[in-house]
């Protein structure tokens, strides 16, 4: 079992746009492996290459702990260079929190439906139509893989609000159950 720190908000890393990855490798199956044992470590649904200090484009996702009974079980998933090619639906709110955020959560507003192409674990490209949690999960780590934050969604008052917890987060005064790399604003990597 091989747990990576999460970079905070602040690091540069979170704001750069993700290379694509070139090759599969033993290499990255180990990026991968180590990037879903940090993500149940964490207790996330989600986890972007960024988020542990890795500018390239992939994420993991296992949104079954937070699916209803009534939506189908998903699993673990790799999303290697991936593209949404449509969001559509009603653009609904819900509550969105952030490994690289701990302890702020706000209301995002984010369409109900996508549909990805990326690059499944074995470097096949696949296609996935979601909806509901899986399709906010989706959406929140393709961000990353953009430079987005969910904070880059909210209003600028919104924002306001949650800068002492933020300020928390940058001296490292903020106590997470999984370690963190945290970083000062303007300091370079």
């Amino acid at each position: 079992m091989s747990i990576l720190p999460i970079v905070t908000y602040n690091d540069p890393v979170l704001r750069k746009k993700a290379e694509p990855v070139k090759e599969n490798s033993e290499q990255l199956q180990n990026l991968i492996d180590a990037m879903f044992d940090t993500m149940y470590n964490s207790q996330g649904v989600g986890l972007a290459a960024p988020q542990i200090g890795q500018s390239l484009q992939i994420f993991v996702t296992d949104p079954d702990a937070i699916t209803e009974e009534d939506e189908p079980s998903v699993g673990p998933l790799v999303f290697i260079n991936p593209e949404i090619i449509s969001k559509t639906g009603e653009n609904l709110k819900m509550e969105e929190g952030c490994l690289s955020i701990p302890e702020v959560r706000d209301d995002v507003v984010r369409p109900e439906k996508v549909i990805i192409r990326y690059l499944n674990r074995n470097f096949e490209e696949e296609e996935l139509e979601a909806d509901g949690w899986m399709a906010r999960v989706i959406q929140h780590e393709y961000d990353h893989l953009q430079g987005i934050l969910f904070l880059d969604h909210l209003s600028a008052f919104k924002r306001r609000l949650h800068r002492s917890r933020l300020k928390k987060i940058e001296s490292g005064s903020i106590e997470t159950e999984y370690p963190l790399v945290p970083k000062k604003a303007g300091q370079e990597k």
